[in-house]
């Protein structure tokens, strides 16, 4: 699927032009995966747009361009204009996932970042449009554990998925469910929200987002002593995301909370 030039235009805006040394689409993606781990995705996100320009069906270009411009995104935290523009990029992420999953669908990481750009989207939406993301958020996640069943990162989606249903109050559950056919939503549920952010944590125990996502559950839960655990090991994890250095703080604050609370009986 070859990405519209509208979303290309978006993409653009992010960060000026790469360097004119990166002539191939493989040596774009590898500048892209350097600036990427050096917690650059702006750049990164340019890098991988200039490989899919050469090569519009590049799997590797197009599912690292949307998990890229989901962390530019993802820094946008204000309203107004700064909102619209957060939203517009997840849109583009969006673009760059679908076309992944046309140009490979049996690759997982298609799935998965359509299912965690989806995911952040919705977390800045209310309850109605949170209901209309949820059932392809879940099958994208589900078909991404499918093909690898050790994929941290779509546990972590799937895990979410199950909180944030969970959360949903009963009568937000009931809307859901006659106005817009959520019934599959009945399917959530607090022991597979822990299951899957256990599995994510296994998986990579060095990631601070899975154990503070794992954390909050467990306090939703009443798990006060499980929570305090995954808490403590925070601070001493490497920064390998753009918002670890929040996620720390948001971290110390929830431990700060819960500190001297007993577990639930």
């Amino acid at each position: 699927m070859r990405v519209s030039s509208l979303l290309l235009t978006l993409v653009l805006a992010v960060a000026p032009p790469p360097p004119a040394a990166a002539q191939t689409a493989a040596a774009h993606i590898a500048a892209g995966d350097s600036a990427y781990d050096a917690l650059h995705p702006d750049t990164a996100l340019v890098h991988y747009q200039a490989a899919i320009a050469l090569d519009s069906s590049n799997y590797e270009a197009l599912w690292k361009a949307a998990r890229a411009i989901a962390d530019v995104a993802k820094q946008l935290q204000g309203k107004g204009a700064e909102e619209r523009r957060r939203d517009s990029l997840y849109t583009v992420g969006r673009g760059y996932a679908e076309a992944a999953i046309s140009a490979h669908p049996d690759g997982a990481n298609g799935h998965y970042t359509l299912a965690m750009v989806l995911g952040r989207l919705s977390r800045t939406k209310g309850s109605k449009e949170r209901v209309r993301f949820a059932e392809v958020i879940f099958k994208e996640a589900s078909r991404a554990v499918a093909v690898d069943s050790g994929h941290d990162g779509a546990h972590h989606v799937l895990g979410a998925w199950h909180a944030e249903v969970k959360r949903l109050s009963g009568i937000q559950r009931f809307f859901a469910k006659a106005l817009f056919g959520g019934g599959f939503m009945s399917q959530a549920s607090w022991d597979w929200a822990q299951w899957h952010l256990h599995n994510a944590v296994y998986r990579n125990p060095t990631n601070v987002y899975h154990r503070l996502e794992l954390a909050e559950v467990l306090v939703d839960v009443g798990k006060y002593a499980e929570a305090r655990e995954q808490l403590d090991a925070i601070p001493a994890l490497p920064l390998h995301d753009v918002l670890d250095a929040q996620y720390k703080r948001e971290a110390a604050e929830l431990l700060g909370r819960i500190r001297d609370k007993k577990d639930k009986a």
